[in-house]
């Protein structure tokens, strides 16, 4: 499908010198404090994050060297302009996971038709592959940069073991096929064409095509290695018992049935065994992204986080990432190893990498994916301590309102029904980019949304097949939800107030699990953009004017509906939304809680945005769009002031932070850890990590950070006896207590993370004997 047309907006200006940029930093600092402070105050909290202006622009790798060892370049996403080669002393570089290998075996072959054949073509094919930069040569789909390596170390382990030291077998050479560019420097000189014979296809995939990237939420098991394992491996197997079995083993883990982490880790291990038991797609390593940026004295960026798996196009670099010049305010720009191809819309929107990016800046999430590891973290809904209960029947009260499948009607549930899980959330509102207010209209026509453009339809009605695939499990958990209250939240900064509007809306769910952070990633109340957006796209979906998702967009042979670029769309939007502002349109859906006064304010505000900025790409993120062309992208800050979060809300994740096992010990009852810890240590404008022992508990005053030690309790039949977390401190140690274990031998696996920072751990195994007695 074509990419959409470019806006003809005018070429980007190039960023003004130190000196302007330094004068226009000055006095928007001035008008903006003067808007919220007295005279002569410097405002204590700035709304949003840490540059003004974000300027995205596609580079290929030689300008980016160039402009980044120069410092005119402030970072480049998506590849390593470097080639891996040694990096500028004023470039540093930050590591994620940047593409899985898999080899296929060809089924039509003598060798493809049984699983011996199968597993020797597989093995065959690894040992023929060369080399390339980044490139780790590992047989198995959960890599370090997943959270649950720990719960399959020995598994690994035991599989680069079957490989070491083996050569290639005499014989006629393998016909390979490559697809993707690692995959054909990994394959050289030895790939076949795609219309001639072939034995196996090496191709490397990115984990951002395993990622969700628009308004949707993904399920909590979304970064999992088990779970993407799953979606790489399993459409391989054309054996339908090992599928089945498969498929039974995702759906346990996905359906919250194991309660226990022991008896989690052990799914997953079994989930992950199954799929590699048939040999007919099998992982062959992975690849290291690396993503370089300025870390220049004067003209770099720091405080940098970033993603384990999507790097740094991610929702935390740009909410951490500060100019050194500009501390509060600045000009970052970042290049991007390729053009944005994907439309930008919200509901089906934003999948290559470029998007991803944008989105980032753009949406703004009620959770972000936790950076280091898997599940998600809070951003503009909360959970309080308690807010999670669950029961095998928990009473609906009948006025909690349920989107009808197909319809998106908000219909009481009435009496009688009951839920496994209920959750409490605190929604911190703020304004859209068009000026208008989020309300709990905005927060219902999302589930709304979903529930129409996603369910089932016994007639004829509106539907998506990616709006269905993004929010299967939204739909299939909620049962119902309702708006207990509205609460004003009252924040004083020094002299300066600032409030905030949070509804507190309660949600019932089909599903319970013992893990109440994933109960609270299921289905929260939410949206990215406001109601008028989504009521003006569906009608322009109805219409032809284009489809959310590329998949609904080829099934009807209409666009890809595009909010921005497209001047063909843009001016059909306008003719829409003039209409359904002309008649104070309310989706049906809300009848009950928009009035008309409220709906002539909320298509005007929205009518009056596109006017002035020429595109309908609004939401309540920290960044909107400013200006466009084919290869850049300008997006300018949005300071809000009620805006919930500032300058320094996710801070804690960068640097990121590893802890060490040093020393453990077996006890009878116990296993005692000695712990190394990393400290940042700052010098002005600089910085270095420090290994350290773990410091000893004081007797008053702060407490030090204290790891979180992960453990993994192998037997000796290769099953999982224990697993579980501990902080305990004693005698300056870690202690883990695995309870009660039947007499045997046994291989305790064990990690540390400081903040929750689990990627690339240094795991320690421990043997020890668990002998008969009291």
């Amino acid at each position: 499908m074509p990419a959409p047309a470019a806006s003809s907006v005018p070429a980007l200006p190039a960023m003004p010198p130190v000196s302007q940029r330094l004068a226009v930093l000055l006095g928007a600092l001035a008008l903006r404090a003067g808007a919220s402070a007295e005279a002569g105050h410097e405002l204590p909290f700035y709304p949003s994050f840490y540059p003004q202006e974000i300027r995205v622009e596609a580079l290929e790798p030689g300008p980016a060297a160039a402009q980044l060892r120069t410092g005119t370049l402030h970072a480049y996403l998506g590849g390593d302009p470097f080639g891996g080669g040694r990096l500028p002393a004023n470039v540093a570089a930050v590591e994620s996971l940047g593409a899985f290998v898999v080899v296929t075996v060809n089924p039509a072959t003598p060798a493809g038709r049984t699983r011996e054949g199968r597993c020797e073509t597989s093995s065959r094919a690894v040992r023929s592959l060369g080399a390339a930069p980044g490139f780790v040569a590992h047989p198995y789909p959960i890599t370090p940069f997943h959270r649950d390596f720990l719960e399959n170390y020995d598994l690994i382990q035991a599989r680069r073991a079957e490989l070491t030291g083996v050569r290639e077998l005499p014989g006629a050479p393998l016909r390979l096929r490559a697809r993707g560019a690692l995959a054909r420097r990994l394959v050289g000189s030895r790939a076949v064409a795609e219309n001639g014979p072939w034995d196996a296809v090496v191709e490397d995939i990115e984990p951002g095509e395993l990622l969700m990237a628009n308004g949707w939420l993904g399920p909590p098991w979304l970064k999992s290695g088990w779970a993407q394992a799953h979606r790489l491996l399993a459409p391989g197997l054309t054996d339908a018992a090992a599928r089945k079995d498969a498929d039974l083993l995702f759906q346990r883990l996905t359906s919250g049935a194991p309660t226990e982490r022991a008896e989690a880790a052990e799914a997953g291990r079994r989930l992950v065994t199954r799929l590699l038991a048939e040999c007919e797609r099998m992982p062959v390593g992975y690849a290291v992204r690396r993503e370089a940026y300025s870390s220049e004295f004067s003209q770099g960026i720091e405080n940098v986080a970033h993603d384990s798996q999507a790097g740094l196009a991610s929702h935390l670099f740009v909410r951490t990432a500060k100019l050194k010049d500009f501390p509060w305010n600045g000009w970052l720009r970042v290049g991007m190893a390729g053009r944005a191809q994907a439309a930008w819309n919200p509901l089906g929107g934003f999948g290559d990498p470029a998007g991803r990016f944008l989105w980032a800046a753009l949406g703004d999430p009620a959770l972000l994916p936790a950076p280091g590891g898997e599940g998600w973290i809070g951003n503009r809904v909360t959970v309080p301590p308690g807010a999670v209960e669950t029961a095998p029947a928990i009473p609906v009260p009948e006025d909690t309102l349920a989107p009808e499948a197909g319809t998106g009607l908000l219909r009481e549930v009435g009496k009688g029904r009951t839920a496994r899980a209920r959750v409490t959330y605190r929604v911190w509102t703020s304004a859209f980019h068009d000026n208008s207010r989020m309300t709990p209209a905005d927060i219902a026509y999302a589930y709304s949304v979903a529930a129409r453009w996603g369910g089932s339809r016994p007639g004829p009605g509106d539907h998506d097949a990616g709006v269905e695939a993004a929010t299967a499990l939204a739909r299939g958990e909620l049962i119902g939800f309702r708006v207990l209250r509205v609460e004003t939240e009252v924040r004083k900064y020094s002299d300066v107030t600032f409030t905030y509007v949070v509804p507190v809306v309660e949600v019932y769910l089909a599903t319970a699990t013992g893990d109440a952070d994933a109960l609270a990633a299921y289905a929260p109340p939410w949206s990215v953009t406001p109601w008028p957006l989504l009521a003006l796209m569906e009608e322009a979906a109805r219409r032809g004017v284009g489809a959310f998702s590329p998949a609904e967009a080829r099934r009807r042979g209409v666009r890809w509906l595009e909010l921005a670029r497209d001047a063909r769309a843009r001016a059909q939007l306008n003719a829409i939304a003039a209409e359904l502002g002309a008649q104070g349109h309310v989706p049906p859906a809300l009848k009950r809680m928009v009035n008309a006064d409220e709906a002539q304010t909320r298509w005007a505000s929205l009518r009056a945005f596109a006017q002035k900025r020429g595109h309908y790409l609004v939401t309540n993120g920290p960044y909107q769009l400013d200006k466009w062309t084919d290869t850049a992208v300008v997006l300018s800050v949005f300071r809000d002031f009620t805006y919930p979060l500032g300058v320094g809300s996710f801070d804690r994740f960068a640097p990121p932070r590893r802890a060490y096992v040093a020393r453990a010990t077996a006890l009878a009852d116990r296993l005692e850890i000695e712990a190394d810890v990393e400290r940042v240590e700052k010098f002005l404008r600089d910085w270095r990590r420090v290994r350290e022992p773990l410091a000893p508990l004081p007797v008053s005053g702060d407490r030090p950070e204290i790891p979180v030690c992960r453990y993994v309790v192998i037997g000796g039949a290769g099953e999982v006896a224990a697993a579980g977390s501990t902080s305990e401190m004693m005698n300056n140690r870690l202690v883990i207590r695995p309870g009660r274990l039947k007499p045997g031998t046994y291989t305790a696996l064990l990690a540390l993370a400081l903040g929750d920072n689990w990627v690339n751990p240094e795991v320690a195994m421990v043997k020890y004997r668990v002998d008969p007695g009291p």
